[in-house]
C-alpha cells in the first residue's frame, strides 16, 4: 500500500484535494437540480454520477511518477461519465484540471513522445467534456479558448522544468568537487 503512494509530494495531495472536492460540489450542484437556464438541459440527477466522478479528479495525485498514464485514466473516467450520465455540467472542473494536466505534462513528461501523446489527451479530454456539457452552448465557441490556456499552462511548466533542470546542472559538479 505504501508503493502506490511512493513520491507524491503534499503540493500534490492539495492539488487533488483541491479538484475532488470542486467536483464532488459541482456534482452535488448536478443532482439538485440548482443550474436553471442552461443551453442544454441536464439528462439526470442520479447520486450516482458523485463516486464515478472522482476517478476523473483523484488521478492527478500521481503526476509525477507517470503524467501520461494521468493523462489517459483521467480521459478514460470522464469518457465513462459522459456516456453514463449524458448533460451535466462538467467544465468547471474539467477544464481547469486540464489546465493542470497541461503543466504537469511540460513540467514532468520526459521525451518527445510523452509530451504529444499528453497533451493529444488532454486535448481529447477538453472535447469530450465540450462535446456533452450542459453549461456550454456549443464545442467551437468554448474550445479555442480552453486549448489556448492549456498551451499557456503547458508552457509555463516547460519553463519551470528547464530552470529545474539548468539549476541541478549546475549544482551538479560542486557537489562532484565535494566528494573528491
Amino acid at each position: 500500500m505504501n508503493t502506490i503512494f511512493k513520491g507524491i509530494r503534499p503540493l500534490d495531495y492539495v492539488l487533488a484535494a483541491l479538484a475532488t472536492a470542486a467536483g464532488v460540489f459541482m456534482m452535488y450542484v448536478d443532482i439538485t437540480g440548482g443550474e436553471h437556464n442552461l443551453p442544454h438541459p441536464q439528462s439526470t440527477t442520479t447520486v450516482a454520477m458523485l463516486p464515478v466522478f472522482l476517478a476523473v479528479t483523484i488521478p492527478i495525485l500521481w503526476r509525477r511518477r507517470n503524467i501520461l498514464a494521468v493523462c489517459a485514466v483521467t480521459t478514460a473516467a470522464l469518457a465513462v461519465h459522459v456516456l453514463l450520465f449524458g448533460w451535466i455540467s462538467r467544465c468547471g472542473i474539467v477544464l481547469p484540471l486540464s489546465a493542470a494536466l497541461a503543466y504537469a505534462v511540460g513540467r514532468f513528461a520526459t521525451g518527445r513522445r510523452e509530451h504529444l501523446l499528453s497533451l493529444a489527451i488532454i486535448l481529447l479530454l477538453q472535447v469530450v467534456t465540450l462535446a456533452r456539457d450542459a453549461s456550454i452552448d456549443t464545442i467551437m465557441s468554448a474550445l479555442p479558448i480552453v486549448v489556448a490556456g492549456a498551451a499557456l499552462f503547458y508552457g509555463i511548466g516547460r519553463f519551470v522544468q528547464v530552470k529545474v533542470s539548468k539549476k541541478e546542472r549546475e549544482e551538479q559538479p560542486a557537489a562532484e568537487v565535494v566528494a573528491v
